[in-house]
């Protein structure tokens, strides 16, 4: 993902709602949101060259969803960042043992943001997590409330992460949120030059990366998604997929289900058993 905004545990109706959009080269190859055959209680994309994946939830309550973080002409690292998503979703490990082995190898990966949530009802209640290697602190816990993420750290006040969160606070005032959170990610509209971030590409790329939907010759918005979750455990996680430079999705994916009860408390992976691949 390259741009996210959520409200988390302060909304009378709503546990989460997160909204994104996937940026990535249009010839990558991935699959749109499904449930994994390999792990049929998880349902997000799947990145088909390196494995991983960029968001993704499970039927326990497990959601992950993680960014790059701009820094150009930083070597890449050896490892691809969307392991974190499909480490975390698959796993048994608590929320905060997952995060503290991720956090014990910041070298690992490229810079990357990691959101991790529990939003189970089970023994450790429900949490959430920002985990980033390129951060002065982490993991740290995420407060209640409204919050945007894009490729810098978590509420950096990028133009398009602010006007996010802003139409995301309007569509929490509707009975159906959905359509007006599917809006906010279709916006191709470029930010004013005079609010650009500077973040060390050239100004014609950061006028083309300002906008909530990108649109670029190869590379642009590959999948919008929303995730809404309320507070009885009900999900509704809906994925359109773009065309590189079509002004209409070309196709969506749902799922409508409800979180399996919680099955006892999670901790440690036992010994042998490396359920993450970390």
């Amino acid at each position: 993902m390259c741009l996210i905004g959520f409200n988390w545990l302060s909304h009378p109706r709503w546990r989460l709602v997160l909204a994104g959009n996937r940026d990535e080269f249009h010839d990558r190859p991935a699959r749109a949101a499904g449930w994994w055959p390999d792990a049929p209680g998880v349902f997000g994309g799947r990145d088909l060259e390196a494995g991983g994946s960029w968001l993704a939830l499970d039927r326990r309550g497990r959601l992950a969803v993680v960014t790059n973080f701009r820094e150009p002409g930083a070597p890449p690292g050896p490892r691809s960042r969307g392991e974190l998503v499909s480490g975390f979703v698959r796993s048994d490990e608590s929320i905060d043992h997952f995060a503290d082995r991720v956090a014990e190898r910041p070298d690992d990966w490229s810079g990357y943001n990691l959101l991790l949530f529990d939003l189970s009802d089970g023994g450790f209640g429900q949490r959430a997590l920002y985990l980033s290697n390129r951060a002065p602190a982490s993991p740290v816990s995420v407060a209640p409330g409204l919050h945007g993420l894009s490729n810098h750290l978590l509420d950096t006040g990028w133009p398009k992460v602010r006007l996010l969160r802003q139409r995301i606070e309007r569509a929490l005032q509707s009975d159906a949120p959905e359509r007006l959170l599917f809006e906010a990610l279709a916006d191709p509209e470029p930010a004013p030059d005079e609010q650009l971030p500077a973040t060390g590409v050239e100004l014609a790329r950061e006028r083309l990366l300002s906008p909530a939907r990108i649109r670029a010759d190869g590379y642009g918005t590959r999948a919008s998604t929303v995730v809404l979750v309320d507070h009885e455990g009900r999900v509704e996680f809906v994925e359109r997929s773009w065309s590189p430079l079509g002004d209409t999705p070309v196709s969506e994916k749902r799922a409508s289900f409800a979180f399996d009860p919680p099955a006892g408390v999670d901790g440690p992976v036992a010994p042998g058993q490396d359920a993450v691949g970390l």
